[in-house]
């Protein structure tokens, strides 16, 4: 163990004979302790609240989907399901037909998107379980499952089969003659209402695969998207890289992140300010750690002048008050850091603490790139801090 080590070891174990100075050290251990302990316990925090977020989109969202890059409809064929659904990563793919749609139903209106969807879409997305009230869509039929804001808007009935939901889009080529209508309408029946969240249950519908084409007009082999399910342990790139090379560059391929671009992009800003902030109030908390090198400094200068007669130089001296500054943020930064641990992996696996007014547990999450960035962050600033405060020695 080199000699500088060894005598800021020491000087980190002992006590002086001021009692105001042991106090003081003792309270810039306990500031850098509840500093760290309250930036992991925030960015944990932060963590589960986003992945709580996104638990409500990634349930409808799926892990990629097709679009075309231009327009509004894609070409598939049998032949391309049938090559992407060879490699063993892809688990299920499910062609979509998706319209912006008017709703009328008795005398009330709105304006929502109709998604049709085929069999295969439970394997892609549990759709179904999703369904709080009623069932989910019956093949070959004119059923359609709204939202539950869609139902609240409307007033719409499960299994009113006396008043039947107008879906309409407008015409397409008219001629111009008076006498045709502007738009082009199916009847169906609401069989499910489905609840995700406040902003997808007042924008979606859903029916069959074949309603929709006849609603809209599309021939057999033209769809809206792709909407496919992978395997935990994919590569997304080499999936994606795989369907350009069996839809080609004509369409565009993109995971959950990039469907929810927006939000994630929200996320990611909320969570830097947040760090920000407490990484300024771990600042703040290091200047405890200045002044307690600083009485230190002032404690040990008799020593500090037989240290000299034995040989060790200013620059060493420097070294030594350096790393007794390094070993109080370890220490007080590593308490810090397993009292937050503690507490967060309580919370999160028997939890204690409800958000208020309800009986939901607060969702947290402990990431290892949280407590390598709340580690790594300290050391960095308490490096900096105790390299100023040990300047004092040149004076």
């Amino acid at each position: 163990m080199p000699v500088i080590f060894k005598i800021a070891w020491r000087y980190f174990f002992s006590k002086s004979k001021q009692t105001v100075i042991n106090r003081i050290n003792s309270i810039a251990i306990l500031v850098i302790v509840v500093a760290t302990a309250a930036l992991m316990i925030v960015l944990s925090a932060f963590s589960g609240l986003k992945d709580f977020g996104l638990s409500f989109s990634n349930v409808f969202d799926p892990d990629l989907r097709v679009e075309a890059k231009q327009g509004k409809t894609i070409l598939l064929d049998s032949s391309q399901i049938n090559e992407l659904e060879k490699d063993i990563d892809i688990k299920a793919i499910s062609p979509i037909l998706e319209e912006k749609v008017f709703l009328s139903f008795k005398e009330k209106t709105q304006v929502a998107y109709l998604k049709g969807v085929g069999q295969d879409y439970l394997n892609v997305i549990p759709a179904d379980s999703l369904v709080a009230v009623g069932e989910w869509l019956v093949p070959e039929s004119n059923s359609i499952v709204a939202g539950y804001g869609i139902g609240a808007s409307l007033d719409l009935g499960v299994y009113d089969y006396g008043s039947f939901l107008n879906i309409s889009i407008p015409q397409k080529n008219l001629k111009g003659s008076l006498r045709q209508t502007p738009f082009h309408s199916k009847q169906a029946v609401t069989i499910g209402l489905y609840q995700i969240s406040e902003d997808i249950d007042k924008k979606y519908i859903f029916s069959t695969l074949d309603f929709a084409r006849n609603l809209l007009k599309y021939p057999q082999n033209i769809f809206s998207s792709i909407e496919i399910k992978v395997s935990p342990q994919a590569d997304l790139e080499y999936l994606k890289n795989k369907i350009w090379k069996v839809m080609g560059s004509s369409v565009q391929i993109k995971d959950r992140e990039q469907l929810n671009s927006a939000l994630y992009k929200m996320l990611n800003i909320e969570q830097l300010a947040i760090y920000l902030i407490f990484t300024l109030v771990m600042i703040i908390a290091l200047f405890n750690l200045v002044g307690a090198l600083l009485m230190m400094i002032l404690d040990k200068k008799s020593e500090m002048n037989i240290l000299k007669a034995m040989g060790i130089n200013h620059k060493q001296l420097f070294q030594i008050f350096f790393t007794l500054g390094l070993l109080i943020i370890i220490f007080g930064g590593g308490i810090g850091l397993l009292l937050s641990s503690v507490v967060i992996l309580i919370q999160q696996w028997s939890p204690i603490i409800n958000v208020p007014g309800t009986s939901l547990a607060y969702p947290v999450k402990w990431e290892l790139e949280n407590f390598l960035l709340v580690m790594g962050t300290l050391l960095f600033l308490g490096s900096i801090v105790s390299a100023w405060a040990s300047r004092s020695l040149k004076l």
